[in-house]
């Protein structure tokens, strides 16, 4: 039997890692996460886009791996805050800043805004590096509302505020297979499953 290929994620967070796992089912990969090559450190996001995010991380662990490596950077967009807070979601309101410090602040900055301005989409982009080199890189957006308060327990970030109109909830009120069906992340990941096989099959992918 062939060895599997492994495909290294630029993540410590096993829930991510196991939603990956999940959407991406690829034949002849095995999905490894940082936890298993303690040598690649922590990678700092210092780029201004997603796009240079997720290409920082996938170059870096490919490089220190020598295996084809995965990275991802994704936030929220407001179009009443001029597309922010996008890469600086995760610090809002500020560095080491808990989800509910970056929703409160959403819910202050966004504070008598209308309803016809309220609209944001959540955004993931996915960066493959092939042991080779090769780099690829794919964006998927889910579009919906800023609420003026929180709904739903599940979730993470800014979930409790993201209403999605065409399910009539906020990510938060979704069960995990109604959000992993629509979600920015889950859209990104179908695009690199669609994309990866073709990589395999040129043979630049070990």
């Amino acid at each position: 039997m062939d060895k599997p290929r492994v495909l290294v994620v630029a993540t410590r967070n096993s829930g991510k890692l196991a939603e990956i796992k999940d959407i991406l089912k690829l034949d002849g990969w095995r999905i490894s996460g940082l936890d298993d090559f303690p040598a690649t450190g922590e990678i700092p996001e210092v780029g201004k886009t997603f796009e240079e995010n997720a290409i920082d991380k996938a170059r870096a662990v490919a490089g220190i791996t020598q295996l084809t490596a995965i990275g991802d950077d994704s936030g929220i967009e407001v179009d009443a805050l001029g597309g922010g807070p996008g890469v600086y979601s995760a610090r809002f309101a500020g560095e080491g800043a808990s989800d509910a410090d970056n929703n409160k602040k959403m819910l202050e900055v966004m504070k008598g805004v209308p309803v016809s301005n309220r609209a944001a989409k959540f955004v993931c982009v996915i960066a493959v590096v092939t042991s080779d080199g090769v780099e690829k890189v794919v964006r998927g957006e889910c579009k919906g509302v800023i609420l003026e308060e929180p709904r739903g327990k599940r979730g993470f970030g800014y979930d409790p505020l993201f209403y999605y109109p065409p399910m009539a909830k906020t990510y938060s009120e979704m069960t995990p297979e109604e959000k992993n069906s629509i979600s920015h992340r889950f859209r990104a990941l179908v695009k690199l499953k669609e994309i990866l096989p073709g990589l395999l099959d040129a043979g630049v992918v070990r």
